[in-house]
């Protein structure tokens, strides 16, 4: 014989038992409210990471992103609030990663961008150096073409200039030019880079 035959009050205790497990369960489901402001939170994240290149830089995480995203407006549609709490969270996630991976990714190709540059204005540069001067221009007598004191260039230093317009320093080259009145009459040996 079962036991609740043999306690009488046995019965009613099985039936609050179930009938407290019930309300509990019932609510428990409602008390889950709809989580908009994540799911709003999410959609607004994925916005950034897609706004910030993620695209073309982090693409296999803006998927993730995205797919977590929709999983999430699939529960939300069925309701479940829990899960679609959980989804967007993981959505939110991957998107802040792909975010992050997208700005990296376009700073080190702007960094890319500017050693190119650098390098073809070194190459310019060596190759603007290494022509020879065209001599017959030259005047003659050097020393008769000597500009007057006030008009000679200050001489150079080897302190860095201002900064450029771009953000970097330029370096001033190192060659003083020699005392006035002393000019060579040799262009070579006059300051300046070879």
């Amino acid at each position: 014989m079962p036991l609740f035959y043999l306690l009488p009050g046995a019965r009613r205790l099985c039936a609050a038992g179930a009938a407290l497990a019930l309300s509990l369960a019932l609510f428990g489901c409602a008390s889950v409210p709809p989580p908009n402001d994540s799911m709003n939170l999410a959609q607004t994240l994925l916005q950034t990471a897609r706004d910030a290149g993620a695209a073309d830089y982090a693409p296999v995480d803006l998927g993730f992103a995205q797919d977590k995203f929709q999983q999430a407006q699939t529960a939300m549609a069925e309701r479940k609030y829990a899960d679609a709490a959980n989804l967007a969270e993981e959505s939110r996630a991957d998107a802040e990663l792909a975010r992050a991976k997208a700005r990296l990714g376009a700073a080190r190709a702007q960094i890319q961008r500017k050693v190119q540059e650098n390098t073809r204005l070194r190459v310019l540069g060596a190759q603007a150096a290494s022509q020879p001067q065209d001599q017959s221009t030259a005047p003659a007598d050097a020393s008769s073409s000597a500009l007057p004191d006030e008009n000679l260039p200050a001489p150079a230093t080897s302190a860095p200039a201002p900064p450029s317009s771009d953000g970097g320093f330029q370096t001033v080259p190192a060659n003083n030019p020699p005392p006035t009145g002393s000019q060579p009459s040799d262009p070579t040996q006059q300051g300046g880079q070879p």
